[in-house]
């Protein structure tokens, strides 16, 4: 029994060090170059209504709930969401807009585990039909999700969602002709 409680003891020091050690915090984000002006492309990234249509967190056809309230694309804007297949729940708040520029949005996940993080858009115009645009999230890890990190990085988690939505996000803008693409929740 007490080779037990030595294992035992060993095994919460080790995931205590662990923890110790790892990044507290993260930021990751990915570029991407839309043939598309600066403005169109903010006009859609702001809407809250318009994300179920690139964003790859909400499958094609999203089954489960999505809420709004405020004025959608306007700051404290909410968009509250559950999902029906799994287990995730959350908000995402308007937290900040630039005109043309930058937004920002905080995410407060409380289901599977209660986490909040700041997702922001910034865009450039690098000419007059050619936007650069930047999408990252950037938060803190708690235990256990900063040793659980150690083993599965946070950009390799959420780094191939973000070129996916980014991917998604050009494609639509870039052939506005097929409208039928954007999906508009309400």
């Amino acid at each position: 029994m007490t080779l037990f409680f030595y294992i035992l003891i060993a095994i919460i020091t080790f995931i205590a060090f662990l923890h110790a050690w790892a990044k507290k915090e993260f930021d990751i984000s990915r570029t991407v170059v839309i043939n598309t002006p600066k403005e169109d492309v903010y006009n859609l990234i702001r809407q809250l209504k318009k994300q179920p249509s690139w964003m790859p967190w909400m499958e094609e056809d999203y089954k489960g709930t999505l809420k709004f309230n405020g004025e959608d694309g306007k700051q404290d804007a909410i968009l509250y969401w559950k999902s029906k297949n799994r287990f995730y729940e959350g908000t995402q708040k308007i937290v900040k807009l630039n005109q043309g520029r930058i937004m920002e949005t905080r995410v407060l996940v409380l289901k599977p585990a209660k986490m909040i993080f700041l997702e922001y858009k910034g865009l450039k115009g690098l000419d007059e039909n050619k936007t650069k645009m930047v999408w990252g999230i950037r938060g803190g890890l708690n235990f256990p999700f900063s040793v659980m990190a150690l083993i599965q990085p946070v950009d390799k988690m959420y780094g191939d969602d973000l070129e996916k939505g980014l991917k998604n996000l050009k494609n639509i803008l870039e052939h506005r002709a097929e409208k039928s693409e954007l999906k508009v929740y309400s």
